[in-house]
C-alpha cells in the first residue's frame, strides 16, 4: 500500500476539497493518506506554505498542488 501525505492548514477550503475529490477517486482506494499542516515545518512552509493543498508522495515529490488534478492523481497510483 502506497503512503502519500497531503499538506494543508484547518480551515483551508481548497484543502476540504482537495482531500473529498482524493477520497472518493477510483485510483486512490489502496492508499493510505496522511495529513500535516504546512506549518508544521519550516522546511514545508518555507516551500509549500502558498501552494497548499500539496500532496507528497513517499519519496517527498509533489504529487498534485494547489487544485485536485484526476490526471496527475491516476498517473501517481501506476
Amino acid at each position: 500500500m502506497k503512503t502519500y501525505l497531503l499538506l494543508g492548514r484547518d480551515g483551508c477550503h481548497l484543502c476540504e476539497s482537495f482531500e473529498e475529490a482524493l477520497r472518493t477517486h477510483p485510483a486512490t482506494a489502496a492508499w493510505r493518506i496522511e495529513h500535516a499542516c504546512v506549518d508544521e515545518r519550516a522546511e514545508w512552509r518555507m516551500r509549500f506554505g502558498r501552494r497548499i493543498p500539496v500532496l507528497l508522495d513517499e519519496r517527498g515529490e509533489v504529487v498534485a498542488e494547489g487544485h485536485f488534478d484526476p490526471d496527475r492523481i491516476g498517473a501517481a497510483s501506476g
